[in-house]
């Protein structure tokens, strides 16, 4: 299969990615998390902050602050039970599950993800580390001083020097490429992004500088870290300070092209033993052959995009202006604790208008630094939000395109949608009769392929995480709860938003809406 088509298929025709006959071996199923044997262990405090309301970085950060930050970001957080009824002819069947959570949701609750963070703090040796979720510790790969070899793979145009703490977001591709085959290339690079939304945000409450590098020389941060890029690799870079900025030189200095082979000869390579579970080795060729074509061999491939080309603009003529509101602030360790997604536990209640005004404003209230911008760019200069609202004050039923720049709802056309959006669900988890806001993150259909070959459809589905993770924090804020999904029928909800002949298309799909309490054990894994 073609790269072109088998991305096509990926968001179009979901179910021609997979063989017919796929089953899931849950059996064989590989751990939620990496395992590394024999490595040095440095432990991590289990005493983390209560209350995440906003803070100016300490003048000498300690292990202390690193791992609160990651463990806010991607620890495990609770261990929950769910019981499932099905009734059958006979009688009613009771099943379990049971999971560990994460404050970031993920397809599945599989965690492709994994972080490794470079680590120069007076209280460990200077180095690269893994972070063992399992163990809430860090696990070292190698000691050293590696300034100038990141720098190197990320162009030269991020000073690292100034940096405490680079973290890597990586992506194993077993984790749940065993349940979803290769759609599961599509859910990766949007888990990538919540796990990068929810960086971002703890960052900032904690009083961090940050900076998402997308484009890196991939053979030579997996190198460093002792990755098989066949079964993993490292999807973006987020080098961390207390400084209030992090220096950055946007030409990449074109002066000179840095190269992946020769960077990757500068260490030696990294042997480790890990552990997953899995018995079956399972081989997923369309995944590792994009993987590789994504890769980025030298720094003079680094791209810059041009924000006019990427500005996605409503056609619509009919608007409604939606009230300004104050600032809104509010505790994101407490936010974090309740949010959850649900599914069948939506119901149906009005929203106002007020607060739809502060959910869209909030959403899009936040810029973030990245090397695909000359500026501190801010994501609806590539997506966009649009809307289908039921229930909503002041707002006729139908579907609606939001104008940040004029904080209005453009509307596309009248109708309650419902019915239409619950039939094109693959798996009705959701009551959508019972959503009164039912919101698409659009993007452009070319996901930035002449800029960025096919590193461009990651990249995409990437910054989409980031824009969800902060739409479904600020719904937890305001009290209602979002679901993501992948499983709708996208050409469905483009012809009704009358946006697929402009180039653009619907990436993700988030129900938001008032929810009641969810049946289940829980308990809190956190002092």
């Amino acid at each position: 299969m073609k790269l072109e088509t088998f991305l096509h298929h990926l968001h179009y025709d979901t179910e021609k990615v997979a063989p017919p006959d796929w089953e899931v071996d849950w059996e064989d199923a590989p751990l939620p998390y990496k395992l590394y044997r024999g490595l040095p262990e440095v432990p991590l405090s289990g005493d983390v902050p209560l209350s995440l309301t906003g803070r100016q970085a300490q003048a000498e950060l300690g292990l202390e602050e690193l791992g609160s930050f990651l463990w806010y970001v991607f620890g495990l957080t609770q261990y929950a039970q769910s019981a499932f009824i099905q009734d059958t002819e006979e009688k009613a069947e009771v099943s379990y599950a049971q999971l560990f959570r994460r404050f970031v949701p993920s397809g599945g609750a599989l965690y492709p993800n994994e972080l490794y963070v470079y680590v120069k703090l007076k209280d460990v040796p200077k180095g690269i580390y893994h972070y063992d979720v399992s163990h809430h510790s860090l696990r070292l790969l190698r000691e050293g001083n590696y300034d100038s070899y990141l720098s190197r793979s990320l162009g030269k145009g991020c000073e690292l020097s100034d940096c405490f703490c680079t973290v890597f977001v990586s992506t194993v591709f077993l984790k749940n490429f065993y349940k979803y085959n290769n759609f599961s290339y599509r859910l990766q690079g949007l888990d990538a992004g919540v796990v990068i939304g929810q960086a971002l945000e703890v960052a900032d409450r904690m009083g961090f500088s940050s900076r998402v590098c997308y484009q890196f020389l991939d053979r030579s941060i997996n190198h460093l870290l002792g990755l098989a890029e066949q079964d993993e690799s490292v999807y973006a870079v987020i080098p961390l300070s207390i400084h209030p900025s992090i220096h950055y030189d946007g030409s990449f200095n074109r002066d000179e092209n840095v190269s992946a082979v020769e960077l990757c000869q500068e260490v030696p390579l990294l042997k480790t033993e890990t552990y997953n579970r899995s018995q079956r080795v399972l081989d997923y060729p369309m995944l590792k052959e994009i993987n590789k074509a994504s890769m980025l061999e030298t720094t003079h491939s680094f791209v810059k995009i041009k924000k006019d080309d990427r500005v996605i603009k409503s056609f619509s003529t009919e608007f409604i202006m939606l009230p300004f509101t104050e600032p809104f602030s509010y505790d994101l360790a407490s936010v974090c604790k309740e949010r959850h997604s649900p599914d069948l536990d939506f119901i149906m209640g009005k929203v106002s208008q007020k607060t739809l005004s502060t959910l869209l404003t909030e959403t899009f209230s936040f810029a973030y630094h990245n090397d695909l911008d000359d500026t501190h760019e801010h994501l609806e200069n590539r997506l966009s939000l649009n809307g289908f609202f039921y229930n909503v004050e002041g707002v006729s039923d139908g579907a609606y395109a939001y104008d940040k720049t004029a904080h209005s709802l453009r509307r596309i056309t009248n109708g309650d949608f419902r019915e239409s959006l619950q039939y094109g669900l693959t798996m009705p988890t959701v009551n959508l009769f019972q959503v009164p806001l039912c919101l698409h993150v659009v993007g452009g259909k070319d996901h930035l392929k002449e800029e960025l070959g096919y590193r461009g459809y990651r990249i995409q589905q990437m910054e989409a995480g980031i824009l969800v993770q902060r739409l479904l924090l600020i719904s937890c804020a305001l009290g209602m709860g979002g679901h993501p999904l992948l499983g709708f029928d996208v050409n469905r909800c483009d012809e009704l938003y009358r946006i697929g002949s402009k180039g653009n298309t619907c990436l993700i799909q988030v129900p938001i809406g008032p929810y009641r309490p969810r049946a289940w054990l829980k308990g809190s894994l956190f002092s």
